[in-house]
């Protein structure tokens, strides 16, 4: 607990703890995502899958031309135990949302996707997703635009993140939704 609440140092000499920046990205992800800022809690609501479901509709989404993913790959994808991810797209399959598959060099294994419903399902969160950044964005004025590129423009320098921003932009340059 004392790793949250130390107090570290900013560019500029600003002291701000760990719990401090959560609570600050929380608040602006809120906002973004939440009653103000768009329908994605509420399009989640209406499908009525729990959250794991809906992490692994939108992670399958995500995968684009990549082969269809395991279980044991959406569950560590999703940091979660294998029965956990298994359990999931269990309820996902009986929805019609995604499907179930031998692999084709080893019978053992199953593979998942999403299918047409289940896909338009992940887009439709996606879009909501993104229509809540998109009015927040829309929303800045010049210097909170200009210092919020700046700060987003240092995180993409980040391995982890980086790659996810090369791939929304490869999807976005064909005209597909970023996930």
């Amino acid at each position: 607990m004392e790793a949250a609440t130390k107090p570290k140092r900013g560019a500029k000499g600003a002291s701000v703890s760990d719990r401090e920046l959560a609570i600050q990205l929380g608040s602006l992800m809120l906002h973004c995502l939440g009653g103000r800022g768009g329908d994605v809690l509420r399009v989640i609501d209406e499908s009525g899958l729990t959250f794991v479901q809906m992490k692994a509709v939108v992670t399958l989404q995500g995968a684009g031309d990549e082969p269809p993913a395991t279980v044991s790959a959406l569950a560590e994808t999703l940091g979660i135990s294998a029965a956990s991810a298994s359990r999931a797209v269990d309820g996902l399959v009986k929805r019609r949302l995604a499907t179930r598959s031998e692999d084709s060099e080893d019978r053992r294994v199953r593979r998942v996707g999403l299918t047409a419903k289940g896909a338009e399902l992940a887009d439709r969160i996606i879009s909501a997703r993104l229509a809540g950044l998109e009015t927040f964005a829309a929303s800045l004025e010049g210097r909170e635009r200009a210092k919020l590129a700046d700060a987003l423009s240092t995180l993409m320098e980040r391995e982890d993140i980086a790659e996810l921003h090369s791939r929304n932009q490869l999807r976005a340059s064909r005209g597909e939704r970023p996930a």
